[in-house]
């Protein structure tokens, strides 16, 4: 699957994380396939390093946190059209058991599943607005389909199989209305963040993100007309 076999021509689609080593990779694929990228961003750091910056399909909108409902039902409430919402963003923390507290567990809840949670609703509303149906894709993670590899990073497996489970139940609720809600659950990507904290491991095997972003493109396509609720393992050969 590549770009080129997706059709997203002057379809929006927002994609959350759109700044990240993953977020990078997907907003090229929508921009090569056609789409308008809105993404929020909250760092203004990150644009400095961001190669897609001054497209002219590309708009970057300031938003604090994406679990706060007010600051999110204000940027999805300000789009016009609306196919797609991508949602990257989260944050792994791992941490063994003794160091995982209350205050721990509730931010990675927040950063991983409540962030999902509020962006599907905001755009699942935005789309039911639109009245064109439309897709949202989420990123849960191995650990959530496979919660045995989660020791030393439980508080993570919790909220990504959260994600997991959202995803599933929404993909449920929304089908007849025409949007098709799916996630991915990637491994280890191979990213240069992941090369440097572990620069021991077999990079050969950790899927590309360039890979996960092709997966990521045909989900939230026109091309999907039967795939909701499910939770798609992208592990490379790891």
């Amino acid at each position: 699957m590549t770009a080129t076999s997706v059709d997203y021509e002057n379809r929006h689609v927002v994609v959350t994380g759109g700044t990240g080593a993953l977020g990078t990779a997907v907003t090229a694929a929508l921009l090569e396939a056609g789409a308008i990228c809105h993404l929020p961003y909250r760092s203004a750091a990150a644009l400095d390093r961001f190669p897609h910056r001054e497209h002219r399909r590309v708009s970057l909108v300031a938003v604090g946190e994406l679990a706060d409902e007010a600051e999110v039902m204000r940027f999805y409430g300000g789009l016009q059209q609306l196919w797609a919402s991508i949602h990257l963003a989260g944050a792994y923390a791992p941490a063994p058991l003794a160091e995982s507290d209350k205050a721990l567990l509730m931010s990675q809840l927040e950063t991983n599943l409540v962030s999902a949670y509020v962006c599907s609703r905001a755009a699942a509303l935005a789309m039911r607005r639109v009245g064109a149906g439309g897709r949202i894709v989420n990123v849960a993670a191995r650990q959530a389909l496979e919660p045995r590899i989660g020791g030393g990073s439980v508080a993570y497996t919790i909220a990504k199989s959260g994600v997991s489970a959202l995803t599933t139940a929404l993909g449920a609720e929304l089908a007849g209305e025409g949007i098709l809600v799916n996630a991915i659950a990637p491994s280890i990507m191979d990213t240069p963040g992941n090369r440097a904290a572990m620069p021991k491991a077999p990079f050969d095997s950790w899927p590309k993100v360039e890979e996960v972003a092709a997966t990521i493109l045909y989900l939230a396509s026109p091309a999907n007309r039967a795939t909701r609720g499910a939770v798609v393992p992208v592990y490379g050969n790891a």
